[in-house]
């Protein structure tokens, strides 16, 4: 397995001499993040990045994400476009070394939280999503702005993608995502990178937004749209794994087992009754996750792929950006690499 750990690129708090120093670290998760979504990325941007991470010892070859924009998502005149200049991207990506790249197919927001913050008793911060925060909020008739919500959107523009996702329904966005998938794929293939897609977070509707990728049985659904290695998943615990309904230790052995995981996001999450969620510490008993099954499974099954600690907590009075400071990622990767040593797997340098 390959360690990996995200990096919001030169103007990230956490810079890559901090990273470098962490146990087994190998390869750097990152992005061209001054690009209008639907264009391409330029081959400086890159390099640049390339470039940087090879000073530093690391190599960058996982993109998250190249955005899926909403023209695409919806099927409107823009998509062919934007797929052009999504398969530009690919390329070029891979022209620099490149092997996985994510992205998604969440309508109008990537995520979505109520709170950045939740104090927890040992003082510790983190991201929470709490059904009660969430009562009597109508984004088409008030003006809210929740966590994970694009800030580039106005509020008539975002009641504008809520109407049109509304009308396009689940059945809708599968068309879309078929779309894509088959004008995409084949290029991947080509140029020996894996897609890998991120499933939606939290795995339930909201606002009454169509998510479909949120299950065993709807991922069993996406990757059979183009049967193909190319076509693989970016298998998120905490965000599958914050619906009771989703075995996570099951499904990492299953696609695992099926060759359909190019990447592992892995985080640990406290279930609440009345299904809130709460994102906790790495281990075990911190949350609702077992996360000795988990990393159990990818070694069993032979797992070669990339992994990286997802979120992490605010601790030690850490400031930055919300779920991705330095230490307890740091923490979370080191817990993983023990993990994976215990269950017999080796940590690829």
């Amino acid at each position: 397995m390959k360690s990996s750990f995200r990096w919001y690129g030169d103007s990230d708090p956490v810079t890559l001499d901090k990273i470098r120093q962490i146990p087994g670290m190998r390869s750097i998760v990152s992005a061209v993040y001054d690009v209008k979504p639907g264009e391409v990325w330029p081959e400086e941007s890159i390099k640049h990045l390339v470039d940087e991470c090879a000073a530093n010892g690391l190599v960058f070859d996982v993109v998250e994400s190249i955005p899926v924009t909403e023209e695409i998502k919806l099927g409107r005149p823009e998509r062919d476009r934007h797929i052009e200049n999504y398969c530009e991207s690919i390329q070029r990506c891979a022209k620099y070394g490149i092997k996985c790249i994510t992205y998604n197919f969440m309508p109008v927001f990537d995520w979505t939280r109520t709170q950045l913050d939740k104090e927890a008793e040992d003082g510790s911060t983190s991201l929470v999503m709490y059904w009660d925060q969430l009562k009597g909020l109508d984004p088409l008739k008030d003006d809210i702005h929740l966590p994970g919500w694009d800030a580039s959107y106005t509020q008539d523009e975002v009641r504008e993608l809520i109407r049109a996702y509304g009308e396009l329904g689940e059945e809708g966005l599968w068309a879309n995502i078929e779309y894509f998938l088959k004008r995409v794929i084949p290029v991947a293939e080509e140029c020996d990178v894996v897609m890998a897609l991120h499933p939606d977070d939290p795995p339930y509707p909201i606002f009454g937004l169509p998510r479909v990728i949120t299950c065993e049985k709807n991922i069993d659904r996406y990757l059979s749209i183009v049967d193909s290695p190319a076509n693989s998943l970016c298998l998120c615990t905490g965000s599958l794994g914050s619906s009771p309904d989703n075995d996570i230790p099951a499904m990492v052995r299953k696609y695992s087992a099926m060759g359909r995981i190019g990447f592992m996001h892995i985080r640990n999450v406290k279930i609440l009754p009345d299904t809130s969620f709460e994102e906790s510490g790495h281990l075990t008993q911190k949350g609702s996750l077992d996360m000795n099954a988990i990393v159990k499974a990818l070694v069993e099954t032979g797992f070669e792929g990339y992994f990286r600690p997802d979120h992490g907590r605010m601790i030690w009075g850490e400031s930055g950006k919300p779920g991705y400071g330095l230490f307890d990622r740091a923490l979370g990767s080191a817990y993983i690499n023990g993990l994976i040593e215990a269950n017999g797997g080796v940590i690829e340098e």
